[in-house]
């Protein structure tokens, strides 16, 4: 008698076909991408597959949706931030996180554009979801703004506008570093202390 799998075997390999995708995606480029490539890569057969996702749409949905973790947790974590600590450190913490996010998504996040029935589906995905770069922006603007009315950050600085200069910076380097090949320099480390100084400058009293 053969005993069906477990929930968490399911969702084990689940994740592992997500991986196996990312790594052919990757390799391929978005466009090149196919379920016997990525069935090939995972170990699997395409039946299995179709176990766990409908098709080669809801595959690659998951694997642009699985890198969103990556800049979630320190963005919401920023709510509870506020007044305690930095404004930098905790701004730093958040940056990082969409960094990581822009770096591991921007290899496949242009192919996007060239699929219009992807890049169609992933927007209503989001949309379900309440996610988006929008509200990413929107996370950072409220952060920026509430330090200023407890006078942490210069009474001049526009929050929505520095929190777009900082996702768009983040979002910029991650393109420059796919596109040359190569980490640039300075390091994120220090570009990010940079950027902050520039762009969300604190009052006189506050440590950075």
């Amino acid at each position: 008698m053969v005993r069906p799998k477990s929930p968490s075997r399911r969702v084990n390999r689940r994740k592992h076909i997500v991986q196996a995708a990312e790594r052919v995606l990757l390799k391929e480029g978005l466009s090149g991408v196919t379920t016997r490539q990525i069935s090939r890569e995972a170990g699997c057969s395409e039946g299995a597959l179709y176990v766990h996702f409908r098709g080669r749409l809801e595959l690659l949905l998951a694997v642009l949706e699985e890198s969103l973790a990556e800049m979630l947790g320190p963005l919401q974590a920023l709510h509870d931030r506020v007044g305690r600590g930095s404004p930098h450190s905790n701004l730093r913490v958040a940056l990082a996180g969409i960094f990581r996010f822009h770096q591991r998504a921007m290899p496949f996040s242009a192919g996007l554009f060239a699929e219009p029935v992807l890049h169609a589906a992933y927007r209503q995905s989001l949309a379900r979801q309440g996610k988006g770069p929008h509200l990413s922006i929107k996370a950072l603007e409220l952060y920026i703004s509430a330090e200023q009315r407890i006078g942490r950050v210069d009474p001049e600085v526009n929050p929505g506008t520095a929190a777009y200069l900082l996702m768009s910076s983040s979002f910029f380097r991650a393109f420059s570093e796919q596109f040359f090949g190569r980490t640039m320099r300075p390091s994120w480390n220090t570009f990010a202390r940079r950027l902050l100084v520039a762009v969300v400058p604190l009052t006189k009293h506050v440590r950075s």
